[in-house]
C-alpha cells in the first residue's frame, strides 16, 4: 500500500502526508489507466467501498452496509482517509442512523487506540437513548482539548497577568498544538474539507467530533449540554475550588443586579433566575491537571467549546443560535421590565465585559460567557457558513430596549470587519444590525422605556467606522469612505428612524447635499437624487 502505518499519528513529529491520488491509485486521475493485473488491486478497492456504503445508507439498505463494513473492516484500517470516512458518514447521516450501525462503523477507527472518553462506550452502547450524557462527560471533553488542543498559555501566564496571556493566546491559530506546530492550511474549514489527523492535537480533536455524532441523542440535547456547561464554568470551577457546593442556591430572586464588579460575581455564583447551578461535574482534577487557574481554566473551555462546537455540522449550529438567544432574553435583569434605564446599561455593561478581564475578579456572568463563546464559535468557521449566524439576532427579536441593542451589536459586531471582502453578506449583516435600531429608535416604535438618542452614540461610531473599513478592505485610512451601496442601504433605513437619531447618522445618507460622502463620491455625485430612491 502506497501509505505510511494506519496509526500514524501515534509517532512523534507532523505526519508526512501522501498525495491522495498517489495513495489511492491512478485510478482515481482518469488517465494513464492500466488493466487491472498491471495496477494495485487493493488500491482500486479502498475508495469503492465507501460509496457503496453511501448509497446503501441513502436508500435506508442499513443491514446491508453493516455486512459489508462487518466484511471489509480489516481492510478499510488502510483507507488513507479512514477518519474522514467515519466522520463523514455519521455527520452527513447524522440522526439517520441506528446505534448498532454506528457502533460497527466505529470498529474501523480500532477503538482501543483512539483516545476516546472513558465513559463513551458506555454512552453509545446504552439501552435508553434518550437519556442525554451527565454534564461531566460533556465538561472532560472540553477540558481534554484545553490541555491538548488549544494552544497553551505563555510560559509566565500562569502566575502573570491572565488579560494578556489569554489575549496573547486569542491572536494565536486555534489549530496549534501543544509543541508549537501549526497546521494553518485546516483553519477555518468546514469539516468535510479537513482530512484525517496528521499529528495527537488534531486526533484529540477529531476524536472529540466523532464522539459527539456518536452519542444517540438530538443536536439540541448535545449543544444545550455544552452551553451549560460554558455558561457556569466559573462558578462551577470556584465553588469546587472553595467548597462551597450548594451555596448558588441559597441565592433568592431578591438578588441585586450586577451594578458592580462584586454584584455581577453574585451573579456569577448563580443569583441569575435563568442560570441554574450546575450539578454533577467533577472538576476537582481538571484544574490540577490543566496546570491553570480556575479563572483561566474557564475563559480557556469557552474557546475549546467553540472550537468543537464548529468542526460539527449545521444542525448544531442552528441549536446554538437557538440556544443563546434563550439564554439572553431569559436572563431575568433583562425580562424585568421594572428595572430603571440606568441599572440595565449598568447590568449590560459589566454582562458584556469580555470573560478575560471578568474572570480576574470573578464578574463573569451567563451572557458575557454565552457572548465570548460565539465569538470564539465564529473564528472557528468558514465564512461559507456565516451567514447562518443571522439565526440568533431574528430570535432575539423583536429588540425593545437598548440593553438588548447593544448585546446585539456586541454579538454581530466582530463579525464585520471579517466580512470587509464579502460584500452581500456584509451589507446582509450590517442591514439586519440597523433593522434592531429600527426596532427601538423607529419612528413607530414602543420602546419598553423612553430613550434620547445620544445613549447610542458609541453604536453610531461603530457603525461609521465599520462601513470604512468596509470600503476600504482594511483598516481605515484618511481616504477612506462607504461604499454606493452601503450609503443607499442606509438612506432606506434612515426613513424609518427618528428625527433624532437620522441626525447622527445624516452623514452616511446618499444625498450629496447632507453628506460629505455621498459628494465626493463619484457615483453618487452626478446623480444623487435617483441613487437615494433605488
Amino acid at each position: 500500500m502506497n501509505r505510511g502505518p494506519p496509526e500514524h499519528w501515534l509517532y512523534t513529529g507532523i505526519f508526512k502526508r501522501i498525495d491522495l491520488q498517489k495513495a489511492l491509485g491512478n485510478h482515481l486521475s482518469w488517465k494513464d489507466r492500466y488493466p487491472t493485473f498491471f495496477d494495485d488491486i487493493a488500491a482500486r478497492l479502498l475508495p469503492v467501498i465507501p460509496l457503496i456504503v453511501y448509497r446503501l445508507i441513502e436508500n435506508d439498505a442499513i443491514d446491508p452496509a453493516e455486512r459489508i463494513l462487518g466484511m471489509y473492516s480489516p481492510f478499510l484500517a488502510y483507507h488513507p482517509l479512514r477518519f474522514s470516512f467515519v466522520r463523514d458518514i455519521l455527520a452527513y447521516f447524522y440522526g439517520h442512523l441506528p446505534g448498532k450501525f454506528i457502533v460497527r462503523i466505529l470498529n474501523i477507527l480500532d477503538i482501543k487506540k483512539i483516545p476516546f472518553s472513558d465513559s463513551f462506550p458506555q454512552h453509545i452502547s446504552s439501552t435508553n437513548p434518550v437519556i442525554c450524557p451527565p454534564l461531566d462527560y460533556f465538561a472532560t471533553l472540553l477540558s481534554g482539548l484545553v490541555n491538548n488542543v488549544i494552544p497553551p498559555l505563555h510560559n509566565n501566564s500562569k502566575s502573570g497577568s491572565l488579560c494578556e496571556a489569554l489575549s496573547n493566546l486569542l491572536r494565536k491559530n486555534p489549530a496549534t498544538s501543544q509543541s508549537g506546530q501549526t497546521n494553518a492550511s485546516d483553519n477555518q474549514k468546514a469539516f468535510y474539507q479537513i482530512q484525517d489527523p496528521g499529528t495527537y492535537t488534531q486526533l484529540v480533536l477529531e476524536t472529540a467530533v466523532i464522539e459527539i455524532l456518536s452519542l444517540p441523542v438530538s443536536a439540541s440535547q448535545i449543544v444545550s449540554s455544552l452551553v451549560q456547561v460554558v455558561v457556569n464554568i466559573q462558578a462551577t470551577l470556584i465553588q469546587s475550588s472553595h467548597g462551597l457546593h450548594g451555596a448558588s442556591n441559597g441565592v433568592g430572586q431578591g438578588s441585586v443586579l450586577p451594578t458592580s464588579p462584586s454584584g455581577g460575581s453574585t451573579d456569577s455564583l448563580g443569583a441569575s433566575r435563568s442560570n441554574p447551578s450546575v450539578s454533577g461535574i467533577n472538576t476537582s482534577n481538571m484544574v490540577s491537571r490543566s496546570g491553570y487557574s480556575c479563572q483561566q481554566l474557564s475563559c480557556l473551555m469557552i474557546q475549546a467549546c467553540g472550537l468543537l462546537l464548529a468542526q460539527l455540522p449545521p444542525d448544531f449550529h442552528i441549536q446554538l443560535y437557538i440556544e443563546a438567544s434563550r439564554i439572553i432574553k431569559e436572563t431575568w435583569w433583562l425580562a424585568d421590565g421594572k428595572r430603571s434605564l440606568g441599572e440595565l446599561d449598568s447590568a449590560v455593561g459589566y454582562a458584556l465585559l469580555d470573560p478575560t478581564w471578568a474572570a480576574q475578579d470573578n464578574t463573569s456572568t451567563a451572557i458575557g460567557n454565552v457572548v465570548a463563546l460565539l465569538h470564539s464559535f465564529f473564528s472557528n468557521l468558514p465564512q461559507e457558513w456565516l451567514e447562518g449566524t443571522h439565526i440568533i439576532i431574528k430570535h432575539l427579536r423583536p429588540v425593545t430596549s437598548v440593553a438588548m441593542l447593544r448585546i446585539a451589536f456586541r454579538i454581530m459586531g466582530p463579525l464585520l470587519p471579517r466580512l470587509a471582502n464579502a460584500h452581500a453578506l456584509f451589507s446582509k449583516t450590517l442591514s439586519l444590525l440597523l433593522n434592531t435600531m429600527v426596532d427601538v429608535f423607529g419612528k413607530n416604535s414602543q420602546p419598553s422605556s423612553p430613550v434620547e438618542a445620544s445613549e447610542i452614540t458609541d453604536l453610531i461610531d461603530f457603525l461609521h467606522h465599520v462601513v470604512h473599513y468596509e470600503g476600504q478592505g482594511g483598516p481605515v485610512q484618511s481616504s477612506s469612505k462607504p461604499r454606493p451601496e452601503v450609503l443607499a442601504l442606509f438612506g432606506r433605513v434612515l426613513e424609518s428612524l427618528r428625527p433624532d437619531v437620522q441626525h447622527l447618522l445624516s452623514h452616511l445618507k446618499p444625498e450629496t447635499n447632507c453628506s460629505i460622502y455621498a459628494a465626493t463620491h463619484p457615483k453618487l455625485a452626478p446623480n444623487s437624487s435617483q441613487n437615494s430612491l433605488t
